[in-house]
């Protein structure tokens, strides 16, 4: 099954509102514990899997700012909410006995692994999973930028953006329905159009380091798995 991998070492990146479940704040259980079945189905047929999630369903840098904290501040706020997700999914994968390693950007020993390069490297190809969790440790950066960076810095071959919608449309498909699906875009359209793919500074080092994107519904069973094995779903930037 190995040999039929398309993409051998993937970076996920996993938005914190969908760590909400069904819930209006926080962390559904039951989602995340369904998610780390999913991935440990990819994980079992050989892929090497890097992981970053977002913060969004404990906090937003952004909209905190807009509400009078500082933005340096409101982003490193951001970075723990983003620990806690990883935490999380951490728990989960192991109660199913799936090797996983959480390593931070941001030093906190007593919690969880300090994000070394090499050391990631050195997990991945013992077969553990790796969380990179607190973004890039940087304010001012968002998670999707700190997913492409690990992205290149980890030499994956893709990054997975997973979304609740089935891929990159013209226009909101909740909004307008006559709006269209892209089967494929290149970094640029996607950029210059402003499809909210992923921000401009991720969509940028990516186009500039020949990293592809597949956008695609998380929300439906077995997408994922699908995916790394090469189906044409979702939408591909390349």
């Amino acid at each position: 099954m190995e040999n039929k991998l398309k993409y051998k070492r993937v970076l996920l990146k996993l938005s914190g509102e969908a760590f909400l479940g069904t819930r209006d704040f926080g962390i559904d259980p039951h989602f995340v514990d369904g998610i780390s079945k999913e991935l440990s189905e990819i994980i079992n047929i050989g892929v090497e899997l890097v992981i970053v999630i977002g913060g969004g369903n404990f906090f937003r840098g952004k909209a905190a700012e807009k509400n009078g904290l500082d933005r340096t501040s409101a982003d490193y706020i951001g970075m723990l909410a983003t620990v806690m997700n990883s935490i999380a999914l951490k728990d989960s994968f192991d109660k199913m006995g799936i090797p996983v390693r959480v390593m931070s950007a941001i030093e906190m020993p007593k919690v969880c692994e300090s994000y070394i390069r090499d050391k990631a490297v050195y997990q991945l190809k013992k077969g553990r999973t790796i969380i990179a969790a607190a973004g890039s440790g940087n304010p001012y950066f968002s998670t999707d930028t700190a997913a492409a960076l690990r992205a290149l810095e980890l030499k994956c071959d893709v990054v997975l953006k997973a979304t609740k919608v089935d891929g990159i449309y013209t226009h909101d498909p909740k909004l307008v329905k006559e709006a269209q699906k892209y089967p494929q875009i290149s970094h640029k359209q996607a950029i210059t159009d402003e499809l909210k793919v992923m921000d401009a500074t991720a969509l940028s080092l990516c186009m500039e380091n020949k990293m592809p994107i597949i956008v695609f519904n998380l929300l439906e069973k077995g997408n994922i798995k699908k995916v790394v094995l090469g189906e044409e779903i979702g939408t591909i930037v390349s």
